[in-house]
């Protein structure tokens, strides 16, 4: 799943959902793909009681559709 058209992709995909985040004080940022798409949220997403919901049924499931080969998203507190 490293295929950079496969990168493109999933982060033309979180583009669109961006400014719904940003919109309430958040953001997401792509991380890395292996068939899991791996994200960090920031600002209002930290410690938010809906983010779990917005990961699962916005983001999750927008890339899912949109992207062949994801299998589910997963969030990262830290990055190495």
């Amino acid at each position: 799943m490293k295929n950079d058209e496969t990168v493109k992709l999933i982060k033309k995909t979180i583009k669109k959902i961006r400014p719904y985040l940003i919109a309430d004080g958040g953001d997401i940022d792509f991380i890395i793909a292996d068939g899991l798409v791996y994200v960090k949220l920031l600002g209002a997403c930290l410690g938010c009681s809906s983010s779990g919901d917005t990961i699962t049924n916005s983001v999750e499931a927008l890339l899912l559709e949109e992207v062949p080969g994801v299998i589910g998203v997963e969030v990262v507190e830290e990055v190495e």
